[in-house]
């Protein structure tokens, strides 16, 4: 997916406080989605689910058409890193699946992604879940006023790669977010301390460790956007909104309603409630 022409856009406390409601309603959605996931159910039906959804609460979806992509949300099962195309087969036990979806609300972007577990599954998997959405946190940790994006990187690669051995994808990266998808600056996940960027007050970030299990090679499928990991092995993807502050960032989504009804959900595998 492309990115503006470097631009970067800072904005006023009005438009963060509308952007908040647009990354709401995608955590709603999501949390729509958390309450149905179950063994049998297809991508599919998640995608009518998530656009019946936001239509009836009045807003668009930012992905569907965008650069041509055919579908409301990304569902990414197992193997897929980001990017998957929704279809027609069951789901069964034992699958993750990360559900990506965008909306516009009032003209801003809200986007963010959350990877369920449906059923149960190894130890090895549970530590990815695990570890991928702490490396989340541990970035955002680092989005305050004077650190640089590279701050951001190194925090999320420490942690899961250095630290767990796990792939960190080099060719997907987060990135900003406003009026448009995908603002200024990229986001990558890998990076050095003291790089990059310097961050400013205002600015929003769309984070988002995409990590596997395995290596870090990928390769996108024939359909031209399903992004899968070279050697087979799951990978688990987690992003949240977050706009940079003086002293601890401002996350504008929302992962507790998700959590909740993740946990209510007896046909999903809850993962770790982190606190921040």
């Amino acid at each position: 997916m492309s990115f503006s022409k470097n631009l970067v856009y800072y904005k006023t406390e009005s438009e963060i406080l509308l952007m908040k409601e647009a990354a709401l309603l995608v955590s709603k959605t999501l949390t729509e989605v958390a309450k149905v996931l179950k063994a049998g159910i297809t991508t599919l039906q998640i995608d009518d689910l998530c656009s019946t959804f936001i239509k009836d609460h009045k807003a668009i979806p930012s992905f569907l058409n965008y650069h041509g992509y055919p579908h409301n949300i990304c569902a990414s099962v197992n193997d897929v890193v980001v990017h998957g195309f929704p279809n027609s087969t069951p789901l069964v036990d034992g699958d993750i699946v990360s559900i990506d979806f965008g909306v516009i609300l009032n003209g801003w972007h809200g986007d963010h992604a959350y990877t369920f577990v449906l059923g149960d599954t190894t130890e090895d998997v549970k530590q990815l879940v695990r570890v991928t959405k702490e490396s989340l946190y541990k970035g955002i940790e680092k989005a305050i006023v004077n650190n640089r994006i590279g701050d951001i990187s190194f925090a999320i690669q420490e942690h899961t790669e250095r630290k767990h051995k796990y792939g960190v994808v080099r060719e997907l990266v987060g990135h900003g977010l406003g009026k448009s998808l995908h603002e200024d600056p990229q986001m990558p996940n890998f990076g050095s301390r003291g790089n990059g960027m310097k961050l400013k007050e205002n600015l929003v970030l769309a984070i988002e460790p995409m990590i596997n299990m395995g290596n870090k090679e990928v390769f996108t499928d024939k359909d031209g956007w399903t992004v899968r990991t070279k050697d087979g092995k799951p990978s688990v993807h987690f992003e949240h909104d977050v706009c940079v502050k003086r002293n601890k960032a401002l996350i504008l989504s929302d992962y507790s309603i998700i959590e909740a009804a993740e946990q209510a959900n007896t046909n999903l595998l809850p993962s770790p409630v982190i606190s921040f």
